[in-house]
C-alpha cells in the first residue's frame, strides 16, 4: 500500500488532521440527533411521532453500539492494530450512516444507530493511542486536545445544520443532516489509507524495520541508521522488553499491581471517563435544549437557540487547552475545571430556587460558564490521559476499556437526566455539583502528572510504590523524571558492554 512520503513536523500533522477528522466525525454523529428528535417535524411524522421512551431508545442505542465497539477493540485491537481498526470504524460508520439515512421503519434507525456507533467505538478507542504513540512528549498533550476541540466543532455543526434544516419541509429535513456524516467518514478512511501505523505498535509486532523506517519519518531523518532514530529505536526496544519480561500477553497482566502497577493504570483510566460523564456534561451538551425547556421554563425556540450557542461557547472553551495543557499539566486542568463546574451548578440551583424569570436567566448565564470550565479540563484530558498513562504492551487494550465506560456512562446519564429532571427538577444539579466537588481531591491524591513525559518514561510512573503510587507525595504530583528511559538504556547497554567484556576474558583464558 502506498504511504504518503511527508515527513518529521508535516507527516505529525498529516496524522493529526487524519485523527481530527475522526473526532470531528465523533461530535456530529454524537449531536446530529439531537436536534431531530423530541420536536414536532418531518422525522416524527414519518416515524409515528415517537414517545419519549423510544426517543430514549434512538438515543440510547447509539451508545450501546459505541461501548461494543469499544469491547470488539479491547479484545482485537492490539492485534489488528491503530490504523487498520481506524479504517474499520470509518467503514462501518459509512454502512451505518447509509442504513440510517434510508431508514423507513423504527428497526431500520434502530440498526443503523447500532452499526454508526460501533464504527465509532472502534475509532474513539483507537484514534488517542494512534495520535500519542506518533508524536513527541512535549507537544502530544497539544495534539491530542485539538482532537477534543474539533469533537465540539462537529458537535456545533451538527446542531446548527439540524436547526436550519429544520424550516425546510419534506424527508430532506432529517435525511441530509444524518447522511453528511457520511463526508466525514469517507474523508477520514481516505486520510488513514495513505498513513503511516504507530511505530511503536509495528515494533512491539515484530515489524521493527517498518516500525524504524516510520521512526526515521516522523523524525524528519534520511536513514534508519541516523543517531537520533537509533537513540529512540533503542528507547522503546527497552520499554518492550521490560514491558513483555513475562511472556506473551495474558488478560491477568491487567491486574498486575507491583511497580509496573497495571491494575493502577486501568483503574486511571477508567476512573477519568467516568469522572468526565458525571460532571454533568451530558445533560447540558446533548440534551441543552430540555433543560433549558423544562428545568428553566423557557420557550421550545428560544431553548433551541440558546442550546445552539451553548455549544458554540463549548467550542471556543475547548481551544484553551492547546496553550495550556502542555504548561500547567493535565492534573492542575482537572482540578480546575471540576471546581469551576461544582461552583457552576452551586449558584445556578440557588438562583433557580428562587423560582422568578430573571433568576432562570442568570441560571441560564452560569451554564455558558459551566461550559468554559468543562473546554479547560474535562472534555480533552479523559481522551488524552488514558493513552499516556498505560505502557505499549497494554495501551490498546486501557484505552478500549475507558472508552467502553465512557460510552456506558453516557448510556447511563442520558437515561437518567429527562426522568430526573421531571421528578427533581433543579435539584438535579446539586447531585452533579456534589459529584464535581469529590474529583478534585481524588485527581489530587490519585492521579500522577504526564506533561512533557515520553511514552516509555511513564513505565517507571508507579515505582515509588505506596496507596497513592507516589502521586502524594511527590511535588506537583510528578513521580517520574523527564527523559526517565534514558537511563534505561545505559544500563542496558552497560550491562551488555560487561557481559561482552567477560566473554571476551573467559576466551583469552581459554587460549
Amino acid at each position: 500500500m502506498w504511504i504518503v512520503r511527508l515527513k518529521g513536523k508535516y507527516l505529525v500533522w498529516a496524522i493529526t488532521a487524519c485523527c481530527c477528522q475522526g473526532f470531528l466525525l465523533l461530535g456530529y454523529d454524537q449531536g446530529v440527533m439531537s436536534g431531530i428528535i423530541g420536536a414536532n417535524n418531518q422525522f416524527g411524522a414519518d416515524f409515528g411521532h415517537p414517545d419519549p421512551t423510544t426517543q430514549g431508545t434512538i438515543v440510547a442505542l447509539y451508545d450501546i453500539g459505541c461501548a461494543v465497539g469499544s469491547l470488539i477493540t479491547f479484545i482485537w485491537g492490539e492485534s489488528v492494530g491503530r490504523k487498520r481498526m481506524i479504517m474499520a470504524g470509518a467503514s462501518t460508520m459509512l454502512v451505518g450512516t447509509a442504513i440510517l439515512t434510508s431508514s423507513t421503519t423504527l428497526a431500520q434507525l434502530y440498526v443503523g444507530r447500532i452499526v454508526t456507533g460501533i464504527g465509532n467505538g472502534f475509532n474513539s478507542s483507537s484514534i488517542p493511542v494512534y495520535q500519542s504513540e506518533t508524536c513527541g512528549g512535549m507537544i502530544r498533550g497539544t495534539l491530542v486536545c485539538l482532537n477534543s476541540t474539533v469533537t465540539i466543532i462537529g458537535l456545533v455543526i451538527a446542531y446548527w445544520l439540524d436547526y436550519g434544516m429544520s424550516y425546510v419541509s419534506g424527508p430532506a429535513q432529517w435525511r441530509l443532516p444524518i447522511g453528511f456524516q457520511a463526508v466525514f467518514a469517507l474523508c477520514l478512511l481516505l486520510q488513514v489509507l495513505v498513513l503511516p501505523d504507530s511505530p511503536r505498535w509495528c515494533m512491539a509486532h515484530g515489524r521493527v524495520e517498518e516500525g524504524v523506517r516510520i521512526l526515521a519519518q516522523l523524525e524528519d531523518r534520511d536513514s534508519p541508521d541516523h543517531p537520533d532514530v537509533v537513540a529512540k529505536r533503542k528507547e522503546i526496544e527497552v520499554s518492550l522488553a521490560q514491558e513483555s519480561a513475562g511472556g506473551p500477553f495474558r488478560y491477568r497482566e491487567l491486574l498486575q499491581g507491583g511497580p509496573l502497577g497495571n491494575f493502577r493504570r486501568i483503574c486511571l483510566c477508567v476512573g477519568v471517563n467516568v469522572m468526565q460523564q458525571f460532571t454533568g456534561s451530558n445533560m447540558i451538551n446533548y440534551l441543552a435544549p430540555v433543560v433549558y425547556q423544562n428545568t428553566m421554563g423557557l420557550s421550545r425556540n428560544l431553548s433551541l437557540i440558546l442550546g445552539g450557542f451553548t455549544s458554540v461557547t463549548y467550542m471556543f472553551a475547548s481551544f484553551i487547552p492547546l496553550w495550556t495543557v502542555d504548561r500547567y499539566g493535565r492534573r492542575v486542568l482537572l482540578m480546575t475545571s471540576a471546581t469551576g463546574l461544582s461552583v457552576c451548578f452551586i449558584i445556578a440551583s440557588i438562583l433557580l430556587s428562587i423560582g422568578t424569570k430573571g433568576a432562570a436567566y442568570g441560571a441560564t448565564a452560569m451554564v455558558f460558564i459551566f461550559q468554559i470550565f468543562l473546554g479547560i479540563g474535562y472534555l480533552p484530558i479523559p481522551w488524552l490521559y488514558p493513552a499516556e498513562i498505560t505502557t505499549t504492551r497494554i495501551r490498546a487494550r486501557g484505552s478500549a476499556i475507558s472508552s467502553f465506560f465512557n460510552w456506558m456512562c453516557v448510556f447511563a446519564v442520558v437515561e437518567m437526566t429527562p426522568p430526573a429532571i421531571a421528578n427533581i427538577s433543579w435539584r438535579v444539579f446539586i447531585i452533579f455539583a456534589i459529584f464535581n466537588a469529590l474529583w478534585v481531591p481524588l485527581v489530587y491524591i490519585f492521579f500522577p502528572e504526564t506533561k512533557g513525559l515520553e511514552l516509555e518514561d511513564v513505565d517507571h510512573i508507579f515505582e515509588k510504590g505506596g496507596i497513592t503510587g507516589g502521586v502524594w507525595s511527590s511535588p506537583g504530583g510528578r513521580t517520574v523524571e523527564r527523559r526517565r528511559v534514558v537511563r534505561d538504556v545505559e544500563e542496558t547497554e552497560g550491562n551488555k558492554n560487561s557481559v561482552e567484556v567477560r566473554i571476551e576474558d573467559e576466551d583469552g583464558k581459554g587460549d
